[in-house]
């Protein structure tokens, strides 16, 4: 569910190498890639260092610029206040619409605050154990597990024998069930927007559960966009697909079904 005008947002994307795997760098700049356009794009570590090596090797492909901050003290991340810097030298050039901080650090947590205060978007991407401060302070957060690629999914076995069979593709791996926590949050959200007969457009559903709840992913409960996810919730959602004015497509609604 992209941020609104998402297409003509210009994006400074800011990676923190310290934490966030460089396994999945395709996935991540293909996912900000649906926001908008990513202008600037920069990553900060200690690259003197040798855990620094891994990123090295994707960041040509991906026209990332290195921004290399010595460490000068045992245990501290000093490639956090060269982000930071950074990220308000940039807001201050008002050239940007938003920015993408990667990481799963939480000390990025009042730059997110201060962003949004400035008028700009801020998505974060970071790992599942990214604390919900960080998380909170984002207009939209996406996990890092649930991105392409991020995990090392199974090759479906091919019989040579009978190549006319299909071949299943691999289910995607759930980072959650769909727990009661998050019924709930689907069934007030319909309520909210919900018409007189009690439709509510999933579109507008999608969009305002995403600024209650800035993590919010269907990928996350292992489905690949919410329509699939609310079909399964078959024992409390109505689904009504109805014709638009653009041939084969459909608007869909939900409401809830009456006890």
């Amino acid at each position: 569910m992209p941020l609104s005008n998402s297409k003509d947002l210009k994006l400074a994307v800011l990676i923190d190498a310290d934490n966030v795997p460089y396994s999945n760098v395709k996935g991540m700049m293909e996912e900000i890639a649906k926001f908008g356009t990513p202008t600037t794009k920069r990553i900060y570590a200690d690259w003197t260092k040798p855990n620094a090596n891994g990123w090295k090797a994707v960041l040509l492909e991906h026209a990332i610029t290195p921004i290399q901050q010595y460490s000068y003290t045992v245990g501290k991340n000093s490639s956090d206040s060269a982000l930071i810097i950074d990220a308000m030298d940039l807001l201050y050039s008002g050239k940007l619409d938003g920015f993408c901080i990667v990481s799963s650090d939480s000390d990025f947590t009042r730059l997110a605050v201060r962003l949004r205060e400035s008028g700009m978007k801020v998505i974060g991407i970071g790992e599942k154990k990214t604390p919900s401060s960080f998380i909170v302070a984002c207009d939209r957060f996406i996990y890092i597990e649930v991105l392409d690629g991020a995990i090392q999914k199974k090759k479906p076995k091919v019989n040579t024998a009978d190549t006319k069979k299909p071949v299943e593709k691999p289910a995607e791996k759930a980072l959650h069930k769909v727990d009661k926590q998050t019924i709930e949050l689907i069934e007030a959200t319909i309520e909210d927007i919900e018409d007189d007969d009690g439709w509510a457009f999933l579109g507008d559903v999608g969009n305002l559960i995403v600024k209650k709840k800035p993590e919010f992913d269907p990928r996350n409960y292992g489905y690949s966009k919410l329509t699939p996810m609310l079909k399964s919730l078959t024992d409390i959602l109505e689904i009504d697909e109805r014709e638009s004015d653009k041939k084969g497509i459909k608007h869909v609604y939900v409401r809830l079904r009456f006890n």
